[in-house]
């Protein structure tokens, strides 16, 4: 039987970040390496790694299990973990990298909030909507 492809969740679907690292900074600065065992950041890395443009990728748990020398007890203890820190989606045969929590493009501005055109705010903007923000709290 043939495996259909599809995104299992569209609204968190990854794109690759803009700066020179393929794998998103994010992943750093926003702390959720930190929150992973070593075997649920190689099977992170292997999945960012092979994944298509959206993020998707169904190698079998045999072959996933055979690359990163884990166990089966393990491969699935690391998927649960990275599905726990909303790493990734997994429906068998299909995984899905997402999008790292916070690194979505932004919605709608609220009202008072300044964007500029192409996403990028000056310091001044910047530091008048932290003060904006501060007020309303």
């Amino acid at each position: 039987m043939k495996t259909i492809k599809r995104v299992l969740r569209p609204q968190r679907l990854r794109q690759v970040p803009a700066q020179f690292s393929w794998v998103d900074q994010a992943l750093v600065r926003g702390h959720f390496i930190d929150r992973c065992e070593a075997r649920a950041a190689a099977l992170y890395l292997f999945l960012v790694t092979v994944a298509d443009a959206q993020g998707l990728s169904y190698y079998g748990e045999a072959t996933l299990g055979a690359r990163l020398h884990l166990s089966p007890q393990e491969l699935v203890a690391a998927r649960a973990q990275l599905i726990a820190i909303d790493l990734i989606a997994y429906q068998a045969p299909l995984y899905q990298v997402l999008a790292l929590p916070g690194t979505l493009p932004r919605l709608p501005a609220q009202a008072g909030t300044v964007h500029a055109r192409d996403g990028a705010l000056s310091l001044a903007q910047l530091l008048e909507q932290m003060e904006r923000r501060r007020a309303q709290l």
